[in-house]
């Protein structure tokens, strides 16, 4: 598994990673602490040292399984974790100072650690990224040494260059295929500041995969079911944003270029082109996806007619879309 340094952490990654928001479980099921376990070690074991989750997924049990793990099995794991989506309502005026320490108190105890690696502002309303009090609790912390670094989680580019006005490490942003828009501006600019870059949903919450078409059901208590216009938060999470119907046009356009039906490890393998991303997270639900997803890594490079093929289609398809809104 190639690596890479993670920012300003100095830290050496794996250029895939594990995101646990499925963790030991499908959207909308049960959670299942054994399934959790076994994609774990079958991470570890494929190669995998950067595991993404946040106080939220599975209602804290995905950041609980990952410390009972680390706990009881040595491992190289670099952890990221995101808080902020607990506060309820979650507005700006939530964001306080004693609330960041909790989140970090409670992150620490259900992790069972001394000091986290990484902790991100995990998407807040947009006038957070310019507080000056939320970023200096973190800077505090870091100082304190609850936390070694710290950064956000972001639905809109514009808000990713506002973070960058503060001493930020790294910064978990949406890129795959249908979601062109950070190489414009944002990429450059985080490179520049020596920001990670972690990509987050690269497969499109599964659109991507090339397993859909207009007849697959979600169940009830799926996002992809429940929140495709946003109905329970930003609807950029789910599809990317891309209506879903387009979606499937566009998906196969794609999987004329790459001669396949299986597109997921090429639309890793595209995100992985990208210098300025540290790490791609694509999450699993059982460990046979984690085996799936590790595939990309031993693809060889895409040729400049794929890459190219990849922005005419987004041009054609989405770019009017899905370009203006994030």
């Amino acid at each position: 598994m190639k690596e890479h340094i993670f920012g300003k952490t100095g830290r050496a990654v794996s250029e895939i990673g594990l995101g646990t928001w499925q963790l030991g479980t499908r959207w909308g099921s049960p959670f299942n602490r054994e399934e959790a376990f076994r994609i774990l070690e079958t991470a570890e074991e494929a190669g995998i040292t950067f595991v993404d989750t946040a106080d939220v997924y599975n209602d804290g049990k995905s950041e609980e399984a990952i410390g009972e793990y680390i706990s009881t099995h040595p491992s190289k794991f670099y952890i990221t974790t995101k808080c902020g989506r607990r506060l309820n309502p979650h507005t700006a005026e939530m964001y306080t100072p004693e609330a960041i320490e909790g989140f970090v108190r409670d992150s620490l105890k259900r992790m069972r650690l001394d000091r986290l690696d990484m902790i991100l502002l995990h998407c807040p309303p947009t006038p957070v990224y310019a507080r000056d009090d939320i970023f200096s609790e973190l800077e505090r912390l870091k100082q304190a040494g609850d936390i070694a670094d710290y950064g956000v989680s972001i639905e809109k580019v514009s808000e990713g260059i506002q973070a960058m006005e503060y001493d930020i490490s790294a910064m978990e942003v949406i890129f795959n295929m249908f979601r062109l828009k950070p190489l414009d501006e944002l990429f450059p600019l985080a490179e520049k500041n020596h920001v990670g870059i972690i990509a987050r949903v690269p497969l499109a919450s599964g659109l991507l995969t090339g397993g859909y078409s207009k007849d697959t059901v979600f169940d009830a208590g799926d996002h992809r079911s429940y929140n495709r216009e946003g109905a329970a938060f930003d609807k950029g999470e789910t599809f990317s944003g891309v209506p879903y119907e387009l979606g499937l046009k566009a998906v196969e356009e794609l999987k004329k270029v790459f001669g396949t039906d299986q597109l997921a490890p090429y639309a890793i393998r595209w995100v992985t082109m990208h210098p300025a991303v540290s790490v791609v997270i694509p999450g699993a639900s059982r460990a046979s996806q984690v085996v799936d997803n590790v595939k990309a890594a031993e693809m060889q490079p895409l040729t400049e007619r794929q890459m190219q093929a990849v922005q005419d289609i987004y041009d054609q398809y989405l770019r009017e879309t899905i370009h203006p809104q994030w």
